[in-house]
C-alpha cells in the first residue's frame, strides 16, 4: 500500500502564515515574468518581482499593472532591484540563473547557476525568514539542495518545481497520441529533473484506465523518451532559450496549493529521509503541498527495476551536488 510519510501535526510549529499572501519572484526572465502574470491573473497573491538588471522588473511590473486594469484583477505587483522590497513574503520563488542553449544539458548549468541561487536564497531569507522556498533554476534538484543548505530551514519548507512540469509533458504527449482531453489523463514521474527521470507508465491513466491497456509498449517508450528530452526539444527549437509557459504554469499550481492550503498531491523535488531507500537528497516524488510546505511524501510501490532506475537518477544528482559544493 502507498505510504504517506510524516504527519501534518509535525509541521504545526513552523509558523508559516498562509495569510501572508505575498510571493517574491527572484529573476525576471521569461519564467519569472510569466509566473508573475499567472499569479496576478488568478488573484493568488501580491507579487514582488526582483532582478539585478536596472529597470527590467520595474518595466515588467508596470506592464502587468496595466493588464490588470483590463482584466479587473486586484492583486498588486512591484518591480525592484533590492531585496529589502521582498520583506515579509510568504513564498520565495527562485528562477534566477542562466537558461540553456542548444546542445547544453541542465547539468551544464551547474557551476554557472550555483552561486546565483545561493546568493539569492541567502538574501531573500534575510528579509523573509518565515517564507517557503520554491526553486525553479536548473539543475533543479541540486539548486534546491543548495537553497536548503544555505538557508538552514526545515526541509519541508524548501522544494523544487520539476515533477509537475515533467508529468504535464507526459500528459500532453499521451493526450496528443490518443486524441483525448489532457484533463482526463493522470501521470506520474519520479526522480531527478534530467535525462534519468523516471516516468511510470503503469501509474498513468486515462479516466482510471491504465495507458498500458490503451497504447502498445513501443509507443509508450517513445512517449517516455520524449518526456525525458522535452526541455531539450524546446531549447533546440527556440535556439535562444528554454521553456517558460509550462514551467510557470507548473509553479503556479504548486503556489496555489500552498497559499490556499489545498494539500494537493503533486510531484515535487522534496528532501528524502529514508523514503524510497534514499537519504539526504532532494528528488522528485509525489507530495502533499499545503501552507506549511511539504506536508507528506507518498511512497508508491516500485518494482525492483524501477527502484534501480530511481537510485541511478539519485546517484547522478549526488554527483552534481558534490561538484557544486566543491566549487563553492
Amino acid at each position: 500500500m502507498p505510504n504517506l510519510a510524516g504527519s501534518t501535526s509535525q509541521l504545526r510549529d513552523f509558523g508559516i502564515a498562509c495569510q501572508a499572501h505575498q510571493v517574491a519572484i527572484i529573476g525576471a526572465g521569461n519564467v519569472g515574468r510569466t509566473l508573475a502574470q499567472r499569479i496576478l491573473a488568478q488573484n493568488l497573491a501580491d507579487v514582488v518581482l526582483l532582478d539585478i538588471v536596472p529597470g527590467l522588473p520595474q518595466g515588467i511590473a508596470l506592464d502587468l499593472m496595466a493588464a490588470q486594469s483590463v482584466e479587473e484583477n486586484h492583486s498588486k505587483i512591484i518591480g525592484t532591484n533590492t531585496y529589502e522590497d521582498t520583506a515579509g513574503s510568504g513564498i520565495v520563488v527562485i528562477t534566477a540563473g542562466l537558461a540553456r542553449k542548444p546542445g547544453m544539458s541542465r547539468d551544464d548549468l551547474l557551476h554557472l547557476n550555483a552561486s546565483i541561487v545561493v546568493e539569492a536564497a541567502r538574501q531573500a531569507q534575510q528579509y523573509s525568514p518565515q517564507a517557503l522556498f520554491l526553486v525553479i533554476t536548473n539543475p533543479l534538484d541540486v539548486m534546491t539542495y543548495l537553497t536548503w543548505q544555505v538557508t538552514g530551514l526545515e526541509p519541508q519548507r524548501v522544494m523544487g518545481m520539476a515533477g509537475v512540469l515533467d508529468a504535464s509533458r507526459l500528459q500532453a504527449f499521451i493526450a496528443g497520441y490518443l486524441g483525448v482531453c489532457p484533463r482526463d489523463i493522470s501521470t506520474l514521474v519520479l526522480g531527478g529533473h534530467g535525462d534519468l527521470m523516471l516516468p511510470l507508465p503503469r501509474y498513468c491513466t486515462v479516466r482510471g484506465v491504465p495507458i498500458t491497456e490503451l497504447i502498445e509498449p513501443a509507443i509508450i517508450e517513445q512517449l517516455v523518451e520524449r518526456t525525458r528530452n522535452g526541455g531539450a526539444e524546446i531549447v533546440q527549437l527556440l535556439q535562444t532559450g528554454g521553456a517558460y509557459y509550462a514551467p510557470a504554469a507548473s509553479a503556479c499550481t504548486m503556489i496555489a496549493s500552498i497559499l490556499n492550503n489545498q494539500s494537493r498531491l503533486l510531484p515535487a523535488a522534496a528532501y528524502l529521509q529514508g523514503e524510497y531507500g534514499l537519504r539526504d537528497i532532494f528528488l522528485g516524488v509525489p507530495c502533499r503541498l499545503g501552507c506549511r510546505g511539504v506536508e507528506n511524501i507518498l511512497e508508491v510501490q516500485l518494482t525492483e527495476s524501477e527502484i534501480e532506475a530511481l537510485h541511478r537518477s539519485a546517484a547522478s544528482v549526488r554527483q552534481n551536488l558534490e561538484q557544486a559544493q566543491q566549487s563553492g
